[in-house]
């Protein structure tokens, strides 16, 4: 195995619309381990970011503690970045975002970080509807500290020393739609077709995103019996396939007439899908919860997006907080007198 990575680019590679190569958005070498889903999660942000032509210095990438928070490292290395203690990632975002609304934010997370330790501050980034696409590399266990289960791991499922897991697992999905989520979707790590548009309509979301994304750990947990392993993941996967199409391209109509629902997005782009069944629609959160809840009595994953609320309003509208990045105000704007602060103050009585 190489631990070098090679600066050599092939000068033909394609541009995106910044004049820009792949390459700009390439990050360290990976150091998990070989086979880790991590990775392709890793491989689909770096070509969404890519194919969105967004800069690599307007994004900031933010994680917490645990393989899936090492992922960050491992592309975009030309972005800000900020590895926040266990679970707390969340409140470095909010801070964030509120500071300077102009970054494309990107949270990585793992099931541990986000379903145990950080379950309060999760709920509270979905309440608050902060403007940043939130992941979960969801491999079901702590594979960094030698796989126990975690507390997304199935009923029933099998870990690798043979216990099996007493309690039913909570689905990271189901309780953003129920908390008022305005974009929920599940994909598949080993599923690059799928994840890739995924993650480029999250971004181009107005507001709080969520991708929970089932990626296998291949050394802690993906044996048979497993809910979480590539092998029972690909057995019982229910996708809706989906394509993401920025509006400055021709929009695709090869596709049958009522197998495709198109929403169009705060930024113009329109993301155009197939429908699991007839009847599904993706602006109907209580349509979207029986899914997913249908899908898990059944033994399936179902897989896409979910939910999107088009009209979704993030925490600085809500706000109504300043437009401009705070690193943008000049001294007369942060600091405006006190005959301001004593209207300010007059009209709080």
């Amino acid at each position: 195995m190489s631990y070098i990575k090679p600066k050599f680019r092939h000068p033909s590679l394609p541009k995106n619309a910044l004049g820009v190569t792949i390459a700009d958005y390439d990050g360290a070498i990976s150091t998990l381990c070989a086979g880790c889903g991590h990775d392709s999660i890793s491989a689909a942000i770096r070509s969404a970011c890519f194919l969105s032509s967004i800069p690599p210095h307007r994004i900031a990438k933010l994680s917490g503690i645990g393989c899936s928070s090492k992922m960050p490292t491992y592309f975009l290395g030309k972005s800000h970045g900020f590895n926040s203690v266990h679970g707390r990632m969340p409140s470095v975002a909010t801070g964030a975002s509120l500071a300077n609304r102009e970054l494309t934010y990107i949270g990585i997370s793992g099931d541990g970080d986000t379903a145990s330790i950080g379950m309060g501050q999760f709920i509270h980034l979905i309440r608050r509807n902060v403007n940043m696409t939130y992941i979960v590399a969801n491999n079901g266990c702590y594979g960094l500290t030698k796989g126990q289960d975690s507390a997304t791991a199935d009923l029933g499922s099998i870990s690798k020393n043979g216990g099996t897991n007493p309690f039913d697992g909570i689905d990271l999905a189901s309780l953003a739609l129920l908390q008022g989520a305005s974009f929920v979707a599940r994909s598949f790590s080993g599923d690059k077709e799928q994840l890739e548009p995924l993650i480029r309509a999250a971004m181009a979301h107005n507001g709080f995103a969520f991708i929970d994304v089932v990626s296998p750990c291949v050394t802690f947990n993906n044996q048979a019996g497993s809910t979480k392993s590539y092998a029972h993941t690909r057995e019982h996967l229910d996708a809706m396939p989906l394509d993401y199409v920025p509006l400055r391209d021709e929009i695709r109509t090869q596709y049958e007439p009522g197998t495709i629902q198109s929403v169009t997005l705060h930024d113009g782009s329109v993301i155009h899908l197939h429908k699991a069944g007839a009847d599904y629609r993706t602006d109907d959160r209580n349509a979207a919860i029986a899914a997913a809840r249908a899908a898990h009595d059944e033994g399936r994953i179902l897989t896409g997006l979910l939910f999107l609320d088009p009209n979704s309003q993030d925490l600085n509208q809500n706000l109504k907080l300043a437009s401009k990045p705070l690193n943008a105000l000049g001294k007369d704007e942060l600091c405006p007198g006190s005959k301001v602060l004593s209207s300010i103050n007059e009209g709080l009585r």
